[in-house]
């Protein structure tokens, strides 16, 4: 599946859940399941566009040998994965999780957490440590080396770079104009596209594409 295509997916079963409510509206008659089910529906639609977004950013890296898996489920869970990227020396991973915040609301750290203007997300910073976390036990990894990192679109991020420490481990915070350049920064080893190759198998193997 492509990037954010299950919850593009989502967005499309709530809108179709929804056609008796936008008939009554149609009507004039607007419930308050019918803005609910709207509502709720923005979102998914909302963050699938994040996550497509991010994709078209990464794509790049595939020349400089990166292997690139987008929307993958998370087994025994009803999670998924937004973005899983095999580094070109195929000893690492990094699970990335796109989120798309407030614009008018800058993400900040307060008291150790991390907030978007007064709102504590810190919750979702966490999630994506865990996540980080099952792929590094799943994969048979040390979790070093499996990054977590989360990259907000529309929030601006104080600093340009926020480190969230969580129970899970470290997570990097970045806005969308650092993400490529933290890539291609971060310490690997050599290049060895057969080793990048076989770990990407064993991502195809053990993490299936998202299914709702």
């Amino acid at each position: 599946m492509t990037a954010g295509g299950s919850a593009f997916q989502r967005a499309g079963q709530l809108a179709r859940q929804s056609w008796w409510q936008r008939f009554l509206a149609l009507l004039g008659i607007r419930t308050a399941h019918a803005r609910r089910t709207a509502s709720t529906a923005a979102r998914w639609a909302h963050g699938a566009e994040g996550e497509a977004h991010t994709a078209r950013l990464l794509a790049p890296l595939q020349t400089a040998g990166w292997h690139l898996r987008h929307d993958l489920a998370l087994p025994k869970s009803r999670a998924n994965l937004d973005h899983v990227l095999i580094s070109p020396c195929g000893t690492a991973l990094v699970v990335l999780d796109t989120k798309r915040w407030h614009r008018g609301k800058p993400t900040h750290l307060l008291g150790g957490r991390i907030h978007c203007g007064s709102d504590d997300r810190h919750r979702q910073v966490e999630a994506v440590a865990r996540y980080a976390q099952r792929v590094a036990t799943t994969l048979g990894l040390p979790a070093g080396q499996v990054a977590p990192l989360l990259v907000i679109h529309g929030s601006s991020i104080t600093g340009g770079r926020l480190e969230a420490h969580t129970p899970h481990g470290l997570v990097h915070v970045l806005g969308t104009d650092g993400l490529l350049p933290t890539l291609h920064a971060a310490p690997q080893g050599r290049p060895n596209a057969r080793a990048a190759a076989r770990l990407a198998a064993r991502v195809d193997q053990h993490f299936q594409p998202y299914q709702q």
